[in-house]
C-alpha cells in the first residue's frame, strides 16, 4: 500500500509539472529580432552594362553545367578536374570545417532535451572523538548511493532556438564556403592548365622558327661561300637562331612551374606529376551571364555571407535572452543505504522534484556590452554581405569586358599576323635577289615571331578571362545539392 500511494503521489506531482511546463510552452516566445534577409544593393541592375553590344554567337541557354570545364572539350581538362574535389588538399579542410559545423548544429539542438546523469558512490566515514558537534565520536559510517538526476531547461525565451538557428545558419554557410573552396580550386587548375598550353604552343611555334632561322643561317653560309653575301650576314643569322632557341629553351621554367602548380591542387607531389606537350586545340567557349539577381542565387561566396548575416542575427537574440530568467526544471531519484544488503531495497529509495528559476540582478554591464557587440556584428556582416555581392558584379563585368576587348583585339591581332608573314615572304625573296640587306630579313622575321607570340598569349588571355567569367558567376552550383 505505501507502494502503491508513494507511486499515486509522485504521479500527482509530475503531472502538476507537466501541467505547468505546457502552460510555459505555450506561453514561450523568442525574443531578439526575426530574420529578414538584407538587401543586397540600393538598385539591382537588371542586366550587365558589358554585354551591351555584344554579339552572342551560340544559343544563350543561361545555365552554366555543374561541369562546366567541359564546354572546353579537353579531355585531359576534364580528367584533371574531376580530382580536384577528392584530392585538393583546401577543399579537404573545407569540407572538414563543414561536417564540424554540422555536427555543432546537434550540439545546439541537443539543448532542447533534458540531460539525464546517473552515477555510483561508496564512502566509508569516521567522525572526531574531539569535533565538538555533540555526535559521538569514532563512529564508522558507511554511505551507498546511486543517484539518477534529469535537469531541463525550459527555453521560454528562445535562447536555445536561436543557438539552433545561429547553428544551422553557419552550417549552411560552411557549405557555401566548401563550394566556393571546390570552385576556385577548379577555376585555378583551369588558368594554370590553359597557360600551360599556351607555353606548348609557344615551344612549338619557337621551335617552328628555329628550324627557318636554321635555313636562313644555311642559306647565308651558302651565299657567304659563294661570296654574294658579308660574313655579317652570317653572324646576324647564327644570333638570330641562337637567340629563339635561347626563349625555346626559358619557357621550360614557366612550363615547369605551373606543372608544379597544378600537381599541388591536385594534391600531388611535384615529382610524382607530369603532363606531355600537346598541340593547342582549345577555342573560347560561350558562357551565359544570365540576369544580375541570378548571382544571388548561384555564387557560393555571396551564399554563404548571406548565411553569416542570419547567424549574426540569431546571436542578437541569444544576447538578449540573457536579461530574462531562466527557468530549470530538475528530477532526482535512486537508492541510498548505510549497508550494501539494503542498498537496492524499497525503503532505501529517494526522490526530488520541483522546478528552479534564477535571474540576474546586477552584472556590471556584461549583458549590455554583450548586446551591443552582437549588433555590431550583426552589422558587420551586413556590410561585408553588400561588399561580396558588389564584388561579385564587377568581377562579372570585368570579365565580360576583357572577353569583349580581347576578342576585337584578337582580330586586329590575327590581321597583323597574316601582314607580317607576307612581309618575311616579300623580304626573304628580295635579299635572295640581291635587292636587300639581309637585316631586313631579320627585322621582318622578328616582327612575324614577336606577332605569333601576341597572338598566342591573346588566347591564353581569353581562355583565362572565361574562367575566370565562370568562377565570378558561380560555376555550376546548386545551393539545393550543396546544403
Amino acid at each position: 500500500m505505501n507502494k502503491t500511494g508513494g507511486i499515486v503521489k509522485i504521479t500527482g506531482v509530475a503531472a502538476r509539472i507537466i501541467l505547468s511546463l505546457f502552460a510555459l510552452l505555450t506561453a514561450a516566445c523568442t525574443v531578439g529580432p526575426d530574420y529578414v534577409r538584407p538587401n543586397p544593393v540600393a538598385t539591382m541592375p537588371t542586366t550587365f552594362k558589358e554585354l551591351e553590344g555584344w554579339k552572342v554567337a551560340q544559343p544563350n541557354t543561361g545555365i552554366i553545367s555543374e561541369r562546366w570545364w567541359e564546354i572546353y572539350h579537353d579531355p585531359v581538362l576534364n580528367s584533371l578536374e574531376e580530382q580536384v574535389a577528392i584530392s585538393n588538399l583546401n577543399v579537404a579542410v573545407a569540407e572538414a570545417q563543414f561536417r564540424q559545423a554540422r555536427a555543432l548544429v546537434q550540439v545546439a539542438k541537443a539543448g532542447n532535451f533534458p540531460t539525464l546523469t546517473v552515477g555510483a558512490a561508496a564512502t566509508r566515514s569516521q567522525s572526531s572523538s574531539n569535533s565538538g558537534t555533540g555526535i559521538s565520536g569514532g563512529t564508522t559510517v558507511s554511505n551507498l548511493q546511486l543517484p539518477v538526476d534529469l535537469t531541463w531547461e525550459v527555453d521560454l525565451w528562445g535562447r536555445i532556438r536561436r543557438e539552433v538557428e545561429a547553428s544551422q545558419a553557419n552550417a549552411q554557410a560552411s557549405a557555401a564556403d566548401l563550394a566556393a573552396a571546390t570552385l576556385s580550386a577548379q577555376a585555378a587548375l583551369a588558368s594554370d592548365y590553359f597557360q600551360l598550353r599556351v607555353l606548348d604552343a609557344q615551344k612549338q611555334l619557337l621551335d617552328a622558327t628555329t628550324a627557318i632561322y636554321r635555313n636562313s643561317l644555311n642559306m647565308t653560309n651558302n651565299r657567304y661561300a659563294a661570296g654574294v653575301a658579308a660574313r655579317s650576314d652570317v653572324l646576324q643569322a647564327e644570333t638570330q637562331l641562337k637567340s629563339t632557341e635561347a626563349q625555346a629553351i626559358d619557357l621550360g621554367i614557366q612550363r615547369a612551374q605551373l606543372e608544379h602548380a597544378i600537381a599541388l591542387l591536385l594534391g600531388k607531389p611535384s615529382a610524382a606529376f607530369s603532363l606531355s606537350s600537346t598541340v593547342l586545340s582549345i577555342t573560347v567557349p560561350f558562357i551565359p551571364p544570365g540576369i544580375p539577381s541570378a548571382l544571388l542565387e548561384r555564387r557560393p561566396d555571396i551564399a554563404s555571407s548571406e548565411r553569416k548575416v542570419a547567424a549574426a542575427n540569431a546571436q542578437v537574440g541569444i544576447a538578449q535572452a540573457a536579461y530574462y530568467p531562466t527557468i530549470q526544471l530538475s528530477a532526482a531519484g535512486g537508492f541510498s543505504s548505510s549497508s550494501l544488503t539494503t542498498w537496492f531495497s524499497w525503503p532505501s529509495r529517494f526522490w526530488s522534484v520541483g522546478p528552479a528559476a534564477s535571474v540576474t540582478l546586477f552584472d556590471g554591464g556584461v549583458r549590455d556590452a554583450q548586446s551591443e557587440q552582437a549588433k555590431a556584428a550583426y552589422d558587420a556582416t551586413v556590410a561585408a554581405y553588400r561588399e561580396t555581392v558588389l564584388t561579385a558584379f564587377q568581377g562579372v563585368e570585368d570579365n565580360l569586358a576583357a572577353l569583349r576587348i580581347l576578342e576585337e583585339e584578337t582580330e586586329v591581332q590575327n590581321q597583323a599576323v597574316r601582314a607580317a608573314q607576307q612581309v618575311v615572304t616579300i623580304t626573304t625573296n628580295q635579299y635572295q635577289a640581291g635587292t636587300v640587306a639581309y637585316l631586313n630579313v631579320l627585322v621582318a622575321q622578328s616582327t612575324s615571331l614577336a606577332n605569333e607570340r601576341t597572338a598566342l598569349g591573346l588566347v591564353g588571355q581569353r581562355l583565362a578571362a572565361s574562367v575566370l567569367l565562370v568562377k565570378a558567376l558561380g560555376g555550376g552550383w546548386i545551393p539545393e545539392k550543396s546544403q
